[in-house]
């Protein structure tokens, strides 16, 4: 079948398109089917080396939400073949359209893009931009299409903030109150079958509502405004505790603190990879100019593996760190751990940018078929750093100082830092 043909607003969209776009779309604007459009009539300028890429949070989601119309609007086309096995489509002149998940954002690695859309960008976690797909555009100068709905403080969000002060880029939002195409008689259903929260971020596409289900957003939010996500400086003269979630095939997360007298608790870095064996993180921590303390793992990394038949615990003490297991108790109780823990804490906005959009993003699983929240995390991108930090408010315990002279969150200068405001200040 042909194209479909664009709305006006699509068509807007089309003729203001920059290298960089991001654009806010209210439900129901036809995103999806605009985002595989341009990939089509890009692939059909290119020639046999033009790869093209659209990108869905998880490999399900791509498939279920795009292949169908990659199908559809191909299918007409002599001489294009569709391979399902990896969900690329090959267009007659050799150019290719293919279909990711986010969630296996290192298996990208390697890859170069001329084209990339990313759907539903708040769903998506950050590295998967920044160390993967971003570098791919680079030696063909490609381009990139974010789209998406607001689903709190996240990814999307961040780009769409960006993307406003970056002349480069063309940032464009489309509320439901502003277009036609929805009428005004469906919306005022909509608005009477939907909580306000609800109608604001899925047809106003508002980003101050919270991501639903999420556990720790509303104690986040509370950090950022009594200026607790500030620059977090390392004490030299106090350990550093790490925290970690050990990914064998997928992410390894680790969260860098220190205690500080009164309880409060300074989080100065976090790091997190995909695919790296152990000794790709012992590397890490001796790259860092920090002093150790304690070091928190899971309690399965005590179990063997079944290629060497060591356990992790022990590949790690003959790196030379020696892990503390943390309680194995149930993830509620962790997770009330972590809500217990949060209000004193302070977070280094920059070095741990990532660890903290995972946790203001973490929530709990929702049944679509009762319409209602598990009781349980929904397990994505988010899951590696919140699970570390909740290893980290179960199994830290205060070290003993001694007679060491210890400094206080009082104790800095804020006029000894330039231009940022640091936690001292508080």
């Amino acid at each position: 079948m042909p194209l479909p043909t664009p709305h006006k607003y699509q068509s807007q969209i089309i003729s203001s398109l920059k290298r960089f776009n991001v654009l806010i779309c209210h439900r129901r604007f036809g995103k999806t089917v605009l985002a595989i459009t341009l990939l089509i009539i890009e692939a059909a300028r290119g020639d046999g080396e033009w790869r093209g890429a659209y990108i869905a949070p998880t490999y399900r989601q791509a498939k279920g939400v795009s292949w169908d119309y990659l199908k559809r609007f191909l299918g007409d086309v002599t001489g294009t073949k569709f391979n399902e096995s990896d969900l690329t489509a090959v267009l007659p002149n050799g150019a290719k359209i293919s279909l990711y998940g986010a969630e296996s954002y290192d298996a990208l690695r390697g890859l170069y893009f001329n084209g990339v859309v990313l759907d539903e960008v708040a769903q998506m976690p950050a590295p998967a931009w920044t160390q993967i797909i971003r570098p791919a555009l680079s030696d063909k100068k490609g381009w990139a299409i974010f789209i998406g709905t607001p689903n709190g403080k996240n990814l999307l969000q961040a780009i769409w903030e960006d993307a406003k002060r970056d002349p480069a880029w063309y940032a464009a939002m489309f509320r439901a109150s502003e277009t036609d195409i929805i009428d005004a008689e469906e919306l005022e259903s909509a608005k009477r079958s939907m909580s306000p929260d609800d109608y604001a971020q899925e047809f106003e596409c508002s980003f101050s509502v919270g991501a639903k289900g999420a556990y720790y957003s509303g104690l986040l939010e509370e950090a950022e405004k009594a200026g607790r996500i500030c620059s977090v400086p390392y004490e030299p003269l106090l350990p550093v505790v790490t925290a970690w979630d050990l990914g064998v095939s997928d992410s390894t997360a680790i969260w860098f603190a220190q205690q500080h007298a009164g309880g409060k608790i300074a989080v100065i870095d976090y790091y997190e990879a995909q695919g790296e064996g152990l000794p790709h993180y012992a590397e890490v921590l001796k790259r860092k100019p920090y002093h150790y303390g304690q070091h928190i793992a899971p309690h399965d990394i005590s179990v063997r593996e079944l290629g060497s038949g060591r356990s992790r615990i022990e590949i790690a003490q003959s790196l030379g760190i020696r892990f503390n297991i943390a309680a194995n108790i149930p993830v509620q109780d962790g997770i009330n751990a972590v809500r217990v823990l949060l209000p004193r804490c302070w977070f280094d906005a920059d070095k741990c940018r990532v660890g903290l959009d995972a946790l203001k993003d973490y929530r709990r699983e929702f049944n679509t078929r009762l319409d209602e929240f598990k009781d349980k995390p929904l397990h994505n991108w988010t899951s590696h750093a919140s699970d570390a930090f909740r290893y980290f408010a179960v199994g830290h315990r205060p070290e003993r100082s001694g007679n060491r002279p210890t400094r206080t969150i009082n104790d800095y200068n804020p006029f000894q830092r330039r231009s940022r405001k640091t936690w001292a200040v508080l």
